[in-house]
């Protein structure tokens, strides 16, 4: 396999599983902690999570991941049409509901806590709480899923560029 080709097969596959990674995270340990913990610290919690996730680390997974799938997908195409249509499948499944879904309904909704004092009153805070949680859960699990197929698809192209 030409060495661009495979730099960028092993890039897809970091970056799908990073980022599959992240968001399975908050499934299953993150939001549970949260709702386990006091409504006022979880809203507290959530702000400084949310305010701190946009940095360089984060970047490459969740922005860069349809680029490098496109990418590979190209590369791919010369070796195997098979391989180029899932990595360009992955690219598509993750674009749309990885980072469109994040930037149009999950992103939103942080921004719209980050705006909200953290109440004292420990029955508001458990109110505000739960009207953001139960939805945020609800459309990670969607965006998850979707970054799950989109490292399912990518596995799947690698295995038809093998020999």
């Amino acid at each position: 396999m030409p060495r661009a080709l495979t730099a960028s097969v092993l890039a897809s596959l970091l970056l799908t599983g990073a980022i599959f990674g992240f968001f399975y995270a908050w499934v299953c340990s993150t939001m549970w902690g949260l709702d386990a913990a006091d409504p006022r610290v979880a809203i507290a919690a959530m702000q400084a999570m949310n305010a701190s996730v946009r940095n360089a680390v984060f970047f490459p997974a969740f922005f860069l991941t349809p680029a490098i799938l496109a990418l590979t997908a190209f590369l791919a195409h010369r070796r195997s049409v098979a391989a180029a249509f899932l990595f360009g499948g992955a690219a598509v499944v993750y674009l749309c509901g990885g980072l469109i879904l994040t930037m149009t309904i999950n992103v939103p909704m942080n921004e719209a806590l980050a705006t909200r004092a953290v109440p004292e009153d420990a029955a508001v805070a458990a109110a505000l709480w739960a009207e953001y949680s139960d939805p945020w859960q609800l459309w990670n699990q969607i965006r998850t899923g979707f970054s799950g197929v989109t490292l399912l698809l990518a596995g799947l192209g690698t295995l038809r560029l093998s020999p």
